[in-house]
């Protein structure tokens, strides 16, 4: 979840790195850090906090050469402090790491004996320390890198500089992406595209298991046998790399306003006229079985989809948190596809369920963001959901866009088991191309929910309710509550709430009710009364339809446009995000990196 930049330059390096860090603090904020090689020395500086404590320490005590790695943290093993931070540093080697080095307490002990003792907290100090303890010993830069290596247990993307070396950066991943940048006569390093975007686009991403020996001239890369890789060179399209919030205050708000532009033109990508045009290999003639698996956003995209794969195609669906998945090893068949929804496309427990799948099912299918990412290469089969990057925490467009492309793949499995005739289809395409429209209408209730959000900021705790397929949007809104605001949350559906949830229900307890005008509506009035007769203050979010039958009595009302009750779910997504967004603002946290959260998930 950490950050990692590295620089062979022909200029100075420490403005290069701080600002390719900027690009990646979405991935982790505790901490900052950067080491160079100056006239053959080897020094760094460290943060706590935000990358701007950095850049403001770099000011007052500069860090010349023009070579060098950074890093920007979101901590594991141990706190928040100079000491944990990254780059660490034992004797003529500097080392930055995103993962976990698992196996590191027993490496420490040994290393100890050995009398190399660590000064922080962190699993990665040890890292620097074997190859320090390899390098006394009489080994060169690069054996005692992938003698390191050999030694180390669990996840990593680890960059290596060293004392006396102004043109060698080590580099090695394991669990953790990261992808190595071509200039001319420079080369570079980072954990994606984006922190390399304004330096080159010409990117070689590294292989699970590679390690590359990387020098101004080129990189050599070996795999995890030492055996040479010739791993491809691919361009990187600059625009889809470009991190701006053109004009607005935060990120979040950017991207929750380009949800109906982003929307829009994954339809024109996926269907025309009325038909689908979805990847060569979508067909789900045969398929007894989907399990879609994700975490986090992801997951709620998921359960959505649920209802529309058993409801549009009769396709029996099961949903399992990455998480969860491998380790409770599920039973699995070779009729059945396996779907990965993630964001980033390199969420570690996501990549590690599509391992454990891969072998046992008809097809592996990734629904993901970033088509060059780990979980996008290792799948059979990828559906881009072309949502561009995404910099807030809380996810937004991503999870509409996640949404949106599911969605069309349970109208194809419609089509494809017999379900869903010509007419049909193009009904329910018709009713998706009208959603970007709604949503604007939709994006038109933010200074509505502002002011909602300032009675919702002062709340200690906030339900959400809902029935259907509203349901996981009830999760999904509480989730969001929760990331930005700090305010616990929790969403439920609407007939759960008698077994348990209304224990909770006072006059403090604000209800958060999602009830579009469908075939569910009355239940869901059934449940506001209930909340109601126990001085819970509700607020309902319905059409125009709903709130004239149910909204007397209710605390506050949000009045939505009506839609197709199938796909209400990507409409409804616009309310929860702004009532997380300005509840946010109210209480005056940080919108766009909340404080224990990264964006990019590359641990276990």
């Amino acid at each position: 979840m950490c950050g990692i930049v590295g620089v062979l330059g022909n200029n100075e390096v420490a403005p290069l790195l701080v600002e390719a860090l900027k690009r990646l603090e979405y991935r982790g904020y505790d901490s900052a850090g950067i080491a160079t090689v100056n006239n053959g020395r080897l020094d760094r500086r460290r943060a706590v906090g935000k990358l701007v404590n950095l850049s403001d320490l770099l000011v007052h005590d500069p860090l010349p050469g023009k070579s060098g790695i950074g890093h920007t943290r979101w901590a594991t093993h141990g706190a928040a402090t100079v000491v944990n931070a990254h780059p660490h540093k034992a004797g003529p080697v500097a080392v930055v790491h995103n993962g976990i080095i698992e196996n590191f307490r027993e490496l420490r002990e040994e290393l100890a004996a050995a009398v190399y003792a660590q000064e922080s907290q962190t699993d990665t100090e040890t890292v620097a320390l074997l190859v320090q303890q390899a390098m006394d010993a009489g080994a060169t830069p690069v054996a005692a890198a992938r003698a390191t290596l050999k030694r180390l247990h669990g996840a990593f993307a680890l960059c290596f500089l060293f004392d006396g070396e102004g043109d060698l950066i080590i580099a090695a991943r394991k669990g953790s992406p990261l992808a190595i940048g071509h200039g001319m006569g420079e080369m570079f390093v980072g954990s994606d595209a984006i922190a390399l975007a304004p330096m080159t686009d010409r990117i070689t991403y590294l292989e699970e298991g590679d390690w590359a020996v990387i020098t101004r001239a080129g990189a050599e890369i070996f795999d995890d046998h030492d055996r040479r890789a010739n791993r491809a060179e691919t361009r990187i399209q600059l625009d889809a790399t470009r991190i701006e919030k053109a004009g607005y205050k935060h990120f979040m708000a950017k991207e929750i306003a380009e949800q109906p532009v982003v929307l829009a033109d994954g339809l024109r990508h996926y269907s025309r006229n009325g038909a689908l045009h979805l990847p060569e290999g979508v067909d789900f003639t045969g398929v007894d079985r989907v399990v879609l698996v994700a975490c986090g956003t992801a997951s709620y995209a998921c359960h959505v989809a649920k209802y529309w794969f058993e409801s549009l195609a009769g396709l029996p669906c099961d949903i399992d948190i990455a998480s969860e998945f491998r380790s409770r090893e599920p039973p699995l068949s070779p009729a059945q596809w396996a779907v990965f929804v993630s964001q980033s496309g390199e969420t570690a427990d996501t990549l590690a369920a599509l391992r454990y799948a891969r072998e046992k099912v008809a097809k592996v299918v990734s629904v993901v963001n970033v088509s060059t990412s780990s979980i996008a290469r290792e799948s059979d089969l990828t559906l881009p959901i072309m949502a561009g990057v995404e910099v807030g925490v809380a996810s937004t467009k991503a999870f509409t866009s996640q949404l949106m492309v599911l969605a069309l793949m349970a109208l194809k499995a419609g089509v494809d088991r017999g379900r869903l005739d010509a007419a049909t289809l193009a009904g329910h395409l018709d009713a998706l191309s009208a959603l970007p429209g709604l949503m604007n209408h939709a994006l038109g209730l933010s200074t509505e929910i502002a002011k909602l959000a300032e009675d919702l900021a002062r709340a200690q705790d906030i339900l959400f309710l809902g029935r259907g397929p509203m349901y996981p949007m009830a999760l999904e809104g509480a989730l969001k509550l929760k990331e930005i605001s700090y305010i616990h949350a929790e969403g439920y559906a609407s007939g759960e709430l008698k077994h348990g949830p209304i224990a909770l229900i006072d006059a403090a307890v604000p209800v958060i009710v999602l009830a579009p005008r469908d075939h569910l509506f009355d239940k869901t009035v059934s449940n506001m009364q209930e909340v109601m007769a126990r001085h819970g203050r509700v607020l309902l979010i319905s059409d125009a339809a709903g709130l004239a039958e149910a909204g007397q009595g209710t605390w506050a009302q949000l009045a939505m446009p009506a839609v197709d009750a199938i796909f209400a779910p990507i409409l409804y997504a616009v309310p929860a995000q702004l009532l997380a967004y300005h509840t946010a603002i109210a209480k005056g946290t940080d919108v766009d990196q909340p404080r224990n959260l990264a964006k990019s998930v590359t641990v276990e």
